[in-house]
């Protein structure tokens, strides 16, 4: 059926079906999904490049997490411009999303300070008996973390019916039981591999998608 033949009921039905695609294709662009997976990821891997060269960058790479926080914001604001109703959903997830990076400031603040109570006390062991403490606190830093990442990742997956995010957040929560086991390095590999599995590639399809159905939305209106 051409548009030309289409009644005022019909047209109407197609607009609305295009602007339920729309907010059901992703809860916002996906840009924030891509930039936390590719953040972590490339922090991920340049830490296990210092491990395995014996190289240390002049400051902490995980510093980049923080500083991601300010493009999210900026497309956040951005985002909530361009949505002219907000629904309960949107609040839930925008919460849901705020939380989690208040969780992972609050993560690496408590790390912080437990490495700095906590190597002096290495350090006196190391002098006293000759050899290194044989728990390493460092070592279940990225269980923790892959714990925390999966929770909004499923939660958003779930809720929004998006199954790359669903199956993104249970493989997080599987390598976090993973690398309780694993070395160190391996473990930054599974950090990296979850990261880029449950929010890079499934940014990178939300984007996808919005843009699609935006596209959609605006030729139903010409």
């Amino acid at each position: 059926m051409s548009k030309e033949n289409f009644s005022p009921e019909q047209s109407l039905q197609l607009i609305q079906s295009m602007i339920n695609k729309a907010k059901d294709a992703c809860h916002d662009t996906g840009i924030a999904a891509i930039m936390w997976g590719a953040v972590i990821a490339i922090c991920s891997l340049v830490r296990l490049s210092e491990l395995h060269f014996e190289y240390r960058l002049p400051f902490d790479i995980y510093l980049l997490t923080i500083v991601a926080v300010i493009p999210q914001i900026y497309f956040s604001v951005k985002e909530k411009k361009e949505r002219k109703v907000k629904t309960y959903d949107d609040a839930f997830m925008d919460s849901l999303w705020l939380g989690f990076g208040i969780c992972i400031f609050l993560m690496i603040f408590t790390t912080s300070v437990m490495y700095s109570q906590w190597n002096p006390v290495a350090g006196e062991y190391r002098k006293l008996t000759g050899t290194e403490f044989p728990f390493r606190l460092y070592e279940f830093n990225s269980s923790f973390f892959l714990m925390l990442y999966g929770l909004p990742t499923f939660v958003t997956g779930v809720s929004m019916k998006f199954k790359p995010m669903l199956w993104g957040g249970l493989l997080c929560w599987v390598s976090c039981l993973v690398t309780i086991y694993t070395p160190i390095k391996i473990d930054l590999i599974l950090v990296a591999l979850s990261s880029f599995f449950a929010w890079l590639v499934p940014g990178i399809i939300m984007e996808k998608e919005y843009r699609k159905a935006k596209r959609e939305l605006t030729a139903a209106n010409v």
